[in-house]
């Protein structure tokens, strides 16, 4: 007959084990093909379109409407148009959501380095929950604690840029008879 003592000790082995396996990954089943010419220069001038619309509004208007959480939305919306974290809803929805928790994070708490930490993890909660998952706008809950923002954050610049990254997704993305941008909108 096996201990009490000799059974727990080989179910904690078995279960570290089957843990630290799960680091090890598997083999890569399927490569991603090489994209064309073509269509790196629409991901191009889709990037470039929307940030660059994005910074001059920004600029020539002074109004606030640069998020760094862009960049990488531009990366998703223009280089991976096809994913489900590009489509409308996650870019817009999630900005907007993640935008509106971290305000109310900072607001009640302040700045400090659990309050940027707590809206990020909130934020991330929120969009699985909501589905609208935006890999991006978990930093845009981030930047409006840090940056201190007001519930103006959540308009302009996080609404408005969101949009026009958006609607120049949906002009660039459609020039390619390969893409077709969105797939959902709701």
């Amino acid at each position: 007959m096996i201990e009490p003592n000799v059974r727990k000790e080989t179910t904690v082995t078995t279960t570290l084990t089957s843990y630290l396996m799960k680091m090890k990954g598997k083999r890569r089943t399927s490569t991603l093909s090489a994209t064309s010419g073509k269509e790196l220069l629409i991901t191009f001038i889709g990037a470039t379109l929307g940030i660059g619309v994005v910074t001059v509004l920004a600029m020539v208007y002074r109004m606030p409407l640069l998020v760094p959480s862009f960049g990488a939305s531009a990366t998703l919306i223009y280089g991976a148009p096809a994913g489900p974290f590009a489509q409308p809803r996650n870019v817009i929805l999630g900005h907007i959501l993640s935008a509106t928790v971290g305000v109310g994070i900072y607001a009640l708490f302040g700045l400090t380095w659990w309050s940027a930490t707590l809206a990020t993890a909130l934020a991330i909660v929120a969009m699985l929950f909501t589905k609208t998952t935006h890999p991006p706008a978990g930093a845009t809950a981030m930047i409006a604690v840090l940056t201190k923002a007001s519930p103006a954050f959540i308009l302009t610049p996080v609404a408005i840029g969101a949009m026009i990254l958006v609607l120049i997704g949906l002009i660039v993305n459609n020039i390619s008879s390969k893409r077709s941008y969105p797939n959902y909108w709701i």
